[in-house]
């Protein structure tokens, strides 16, 4: 994975100690900066209330008050818990400029973020995140039974 200019992560593991603790796909996705397919994720469509971890070191990153359905075919998030939960870099692979996300504290990719594309959100930011990067807490005694609309919280 390229380092990221200026920060160390504070949860640090050789490739070895990586591949020991997350399947293939999950190393292809945290460590390599891989995608999963469009639609394939476990929490593209979830409702749980609950809280959303790095599924590679644990930390907290989002809620799902914030998450919303994009319809963009992985989970949708508004907002981190909180700023110095992720670091926003510049992507330039694949032929265009984005903006990527990682964890802030062992610097695994999650997804990307996207502003400017007028959904009814408070921050009118869209972090579209893999779901192979997540772990979902549930909170105890969740609704699941949430049917919001599109750009709704859920």
């Amino acid at each position: 994975m390229k380092p990221v200019a200026g920060l160390e992560p504070r949860v640090v593991k050789s490739d070895s100690e990586w591949h020991a603790q997350l399947t293939p796909e999950e190393y292809r996705v945290l460590r390599e900066a891989g995608t999963e397919a469009p639609w394939t994720g476990e929490y593209t469509d979830t409702k749980t209330t609950g809280s959303y971890q790095c599924r590679a070191c644990g930390t907290e990153l989002f809620r799902s008050d914030t998450k919303f359905d994009s319809h963009c075919g992985w989970p949708s998030f508004f907002s981190p818990l909180a700023a110095d939960r992720v670091i926003l870099r510049e992507d330039r692979t694949h032929g265009m400029l984005r903006t990527e996300v990682l964890c802030a504290n062992c610097h695994s990719h999650l997804g990307h973020v996207f502003e400017g594309e007028g959904y009814p959100t408070p921050t009118d930011q869209r972090y579209c995140i893999n779901s192979i990067s997540l772990k979902l807490i549930p909170k105890p005694d969740a609704d699941t039974d949430d049917t919001s609309d599109a750009a709704t919280p859920t």
